[in-house]
């Protein structure tokens, strides 16, 4: 099966947010709002690597959970999806590895092309690692009400 259901995957190739949940330390949950990119395979987030909190909660914990939910940020739509999984830290090299997403993530944010313009005047910006998040469970919300029951799919399991 694909890692995500086909709705589910179209609704993270438009979302321009998305809240990725990471724990803490003390196994309190801490969430942030960031770009989420799909290729098809895995979610790919990005992450200053400067003082990045929720890069070292990664490390620690790499249970992670996305949420997309906003319908401003979806352009629209009204349908919503959490994705629960696994995330790993890519940050090998972090003034360049996180470039493989750009055709990804230009489509999505155009403005994006602008930044790397000004990359001189921003650097600590573009000093990034990569989040990769493999999907292990996926809800999904059709109508959008978290008051209705998801469609569930777990990896290697059909929807239920």
């Amino acid at each position: 099966m694909a890692t995500v259901p086909e709705s589910v995957a179209r609704l993270l190739e438009v979302a321009l947010v998305g809240d990725l949940t990471v724990v803490d330390a003390t196994g309190r949950p801490i969430t942030y709002p960031l770009i989420p990119l799909w290729d098809g395979e895995k979610v790919y987030l990005t992450s200053s690597t400067l003082f990045s909190r929720k890069l070292e909660h990664i490390k620690g914990d790499p249970r992670v959970s996305l949420s997309i939910t906003d319908p401003v940020a979806t352009g629209g739509r009204l349908d919503r999806a959490t994705i629960q999984g696994d995330a790993r830290i890519i940050d090998a090299d972090p003034h360049g590895g996180w470039e493989r997403l750009l055709p990804i993530w230009e489509k999505k944010e155009p403005s994006i092309v602008l930044f790397l313009k000004a990359r001189v005047a921003l650097p600590l910006f573009f000093e990034r690692a990569l989040i990769e998040l493999t999907p292990r469970r996926v809800l999904y919300w059709p109508d959008g009400s978290a008051a209705s029951v998801p469609t569930v799919t777990v990896a290697g399991e059909e929807a239920a």
